[in-house]
């Protein structure tokens, strides 16, 4: 007999040990899965799933309840993968729906730079071993977060194997576990890690995570969003600034420079090029130079003078 909260359990405990998915992966799963069985009262069929999809679509937010979709359509793959179900309750069943194009949000430069700044100042300002340490690791953490666009997550999760301090490369480990290797080569980031790890080495390597807290631990993604929000608010932003801002300036800020979206998609750690064409709009500082300096319109000798 088919048993839903059984067979979640099963499919949780497969996540974990034969598909090895993150702790924080398997957790949104269980959390959409106990929503659906709540919802659905147990049952897991096409008209208990036609019912869910409808109440996702008025309940949240288009990407939200498109993940849930996605969490929902992974366990009756198992089930179907397991022999538990015979035929898949999702066929003939349409679950896609219009989503609102919401461009990436972005950090204008002189923030960054004035974010980092006063990063530096509150450094030279510290009058304690304590705070000599705490901000020579925000430091490290803001200068890798625009220095190479990972997500907040990849960089709180690096360890002391990841981190090669002698080639200054950084390996990721993105969404899958999927693994790339960026290289530090701005001089001003390379020794803002060296210095932090000079000073935190022992405790990386009682901890084995590379950013570590006061208590010893690994940096939280929590702590981060604390300490951005420190320094957004010491040089007055007038935007609330997130570290995922910072992965989305540091692949703007390079296409506009001209480089190749498929070097970026790489960078990034993206599986498909169209996730990286949110990327491809124009910057509003882009498109005044395109204007300036490429209009045809400059080539043509007349006026009112």
């Amino acid at each position: 007999m088919f048993d839903l909260t059984t067979q979640i359990t099963a499919f949780l405990s497969y996540c974990k040990d034969r598909k090895v998915l993150s702790n924080k992966t398997i957790k949104a799963y269980g959390t959409d899965l106990n929503q659906f069985e709540v919802y659905s009262h147990g049952l897991f069929d096409r008209k208990s799933i036609c019912s869910y999809l409808s109440f996702l679509h008025n309940a949240f937010k288009p990407k939200t309840a498109r993940r849930k979709i996605a969490t929902l359509k992974a366990f009756t793959h198992y089930l179907m993968t397991e022999d538990i179900i015979e035929t898949n309750p999702f066929d003939k069943i349409d679950t896609s729906f219009r989503e609102p194009a919401v461009l990436p949000k972005t950090i204008p430069l002189k923030t960054i730079e004035a974010i980092l700044a006063a990063a530096y100042m509150h450094l030279d300002s510290a009058s304690t071993f304590y705070e000599r340490k705490s901000a020579t690791r925000d430091i490290a953490v803001l200068e890798l977060l625009f220095a190479t666009g990972a997500r907040v997550a990849e960089i709180c999760m690096l360890t002391s194997k990841t981190v090669n301090m002698s080639d200054h490369t950084v390996k990721f480990y993105g969404k899958g576990s999927k693994e790339r290797i960026i290289q530090i080569e701005n001089t001003n980031v390379q020794r803002s890690i060296e210095k932090y790890h000079q000073l935190f080495e022992h405790e990386i390597s009682a901890c084995g995570y590379f950013f570590v807290n006061k208590l010893h631990n690994r940096l939280t993604e929590q702590s981060v969003r604390s300490m951005i929000n420190k320094y957004a608010s010491l040089v007055k932003s007038d935007i609330h600034i997130t570290p995922h801002m910072f992965r989305h300036s540091f692949a703007t800020f390079l296409l506009e420079e001209d480089v190749d979206i498929r070097y970026i998609q790489k960078l990034l750690g993206h599986s498909s090029i169209a996730t990286t064409q949110i990327y491809t709009h124009v910057s509003m500082a882009k498109q005044k130079e395109i204007l300036s300096a490429k209009h045809p319109r400059n080539k043509i000798m007349v006026s009112d003078e």
